[in-house]
């Protein structure tokens, strides 16, 4: 409760994690540090690009540090399409003329346009609310009202822990962040159908007279625990090389399905199956 508290403040209080360019519109440019010497702090990065006559919005490192690349990112007003070409010769002419920064180059230029921004964020949204509409459909039809309702809470969990992280993080909110958050949504939901079918199925062999409910969901949760367990395990394996290993376009993906799974893994344990043990109480069924 208190980790939810923090992740939901930190979401509330920061304004959440910052949108990418594809929400927001503007331009983004990715560059590359050089790749000797010492570190390159965000501030230095800031101001090569001021000293080039364009003031960026925001500067952050992309990646890892040992990568040396950042984000730079520019209303539509101070960099449109039509001065890309003015940009890239200002900043080559002034990084060159740093010792810095004479081997930094940029390694892609985005722009995105207001209305395509908010085109992107109006599909995002749909296509979490959709995920989640989608899970209480199956649900009430596989199992009942309070399973959905258990599963539904759980999603809700995993994706205030995982955008928290984010916010704590100073991650941008990209379109591959989206597409992180709705693996997790998946993810989630296949433990926690899991961990219900085991209760359902402990319900279904065990005497109601001599055991019940909240014995049945113990029940269902333990001989689920091994399996919830080295299904995380066998994940991480997967995901800890991509991390570290990916590059910086992968690695903040990596990072969302990290932290992700798991939330994932202990809200499918804990906040799942609490939620359907409270809608059994307040509905009157518990034996």
């Amino acid at each position: 409760m208190l980790l939810v508290t923090a992740c939901f403040a930190a979401i509330v209080m920061d304004g959440g994690p910052r949108p990418g360019v594809e929400f927001t519109g503007g331009t983004e440019v990715h560059i590359k540090a050089p790749a000797s010497g010492h570190s390159v702090m965000e501030t230095e990065v800031r101001r090569i690009f001021t000293a080039s006559g364009y003031e960026p919005v925001s500067v952050q490192r992309f990646g890892i540090a040992a990568d040396k690349e950042f984000l730079v990112k520019f209303t539509v007003n101070e960099l449109s399409s039509e001065k890309v070409n003015a940009f890239k010769t200002s900043f080559t002419k002034t990084a060159g003329e740093s010792a810095r920064f004479a081997e930094a180059r940029i390694l892609r230029i985005d722009y995105i346009g207001p209305n395509v921004g908010k085109e992107f964020v109006k599909k995002a949204v749909i296509a979490l609310l959709l995920g989640c509409v989608a899970v209480l459909l199956y649900l009430i039809f596989r199992f009942e009202l309070g399973y959905a309702t258990g599963a539904v809470a759980a999603l809700v969990h995993d994706v205030v822990i995982t955008m928290g992280f984010l916010a704590f993080t100073d991650k941008e909110i990209t379109l591959s962040i989206v597409a992180a958050l709705l693996m997790v949504v998946g993810y989630s939901v296949n433990d926690t159908i899991v961990i219900f079918d085991r209760i359902r199925e402990t319900l279904d062999t065990e005497d109601e007279s001599s055991s019940d409910f909240i014995t049945a969901v113990n029940t269902g949760i333990s001989r689920t625990l091994s399996r919830t367990i080295l299904t995380t395990i066998t994940v991480f394996i997967v995901l800890i090389p991509l991390f570290f290993l990916g590059g910086a376009v992968i690695h903040d993906f990596a990072f969302t399905l990290m932290v992700g799974v798991i939330a994932g893994t202990y809200s499918s344990i804990f906040v799942a199956t609490y939620f359907v043990v409270r809608m059994r109480k307040r509905n009157g069924a518990m034996t």
